[in-house]
């Protein structure tokens, strides 16, 4: 792997603490797979060397859930319900927060949130990387068969050269976590682990 500073973006899918904090909403689902692989620490690990490495890092977050979001819409997908009844990533709690070991610092580019899974659909992701040269996309976060898949597949329909980290997300179990990185994903993008993109950033 070799990767330009000048044109590669790494992008965090969804760090909130409703994922992978302890007390989080949905992190009861996700742990065990979360910590088989190690996806937090790794995803420490590749934030902070493309941070050292001079990579630009781009967040893509879920919307987070305000009073009145769905009621009067006319069609609301399965996940947008699922996220509607358990109030996921409430705007304004501690759910809705970015995990505090991966918090954007200065410089870094929050993306404007996203309402379903694609981390480009209805937002300004793929205008942020154009306009900051990038056109190289390292992807981790969260969930590797909804959020991570759609963007992934998403940003390959748009012409990016995309990397997945497959240690650095997670899912609800094995059978969704092979579907999303061994089965569908290898199609739209390169699929490898926190210490195959460490070195190549060092």
């Amino acid at each position: 792997m070799n990767f330009d500073r000048d044109v590669t973006g790494l992008v965090m899918i969804d760090p909130y603490n409703d994922f992978i904090s302890e007390g989080g909403k949905v992190w009861d689902r996700l742990k065990a797979i979360a910590e088989a692989n190690h996806c937090v620490p790794n995803l420490e690990r590749v934030l902070t060397a493309a941070r050292a490495s001079g990579i630009r890092v781009f967040y893509a977050m879920h919307h987070r859930y305000r009073p009145g979001d769905y009621e009067t819409w006319k069609y609301v997908a399965p996940i947008q319900k699922a996220a509607w009844g358990r109030k996921t990533f409430e705007y304004g709690t501690w759910g809705g927060e970015i995990h505090p070991a991966l918090v954007p610092v200065d410089g870094e580019i929050v993306a404007q949130e996203h309402w379903c899974s694609s981390g480009f659909a209805n937002t300004d992701l793929d205008l942020q990387l154009k306009k900051h040269g990038v056109h190289q996309l390292i992807v981790v976060g969260l969930i590797a068969h909804t959020c991570v898949e759609s963007t992934v597949r998403f940003g390959a329909e748009l012409g990016y050269d995309v990397t997945v980290v497959g240690d650095a997300t997670a899912s609800y179990s094995e059978r969704e976590m092979q579907s999303a990185l061994e089965i569908t994903m290898p199609n739209y993008a390169t699929v490898v682990t926190t210490d195959d993109v460490v070195a190549a950033l060092s």
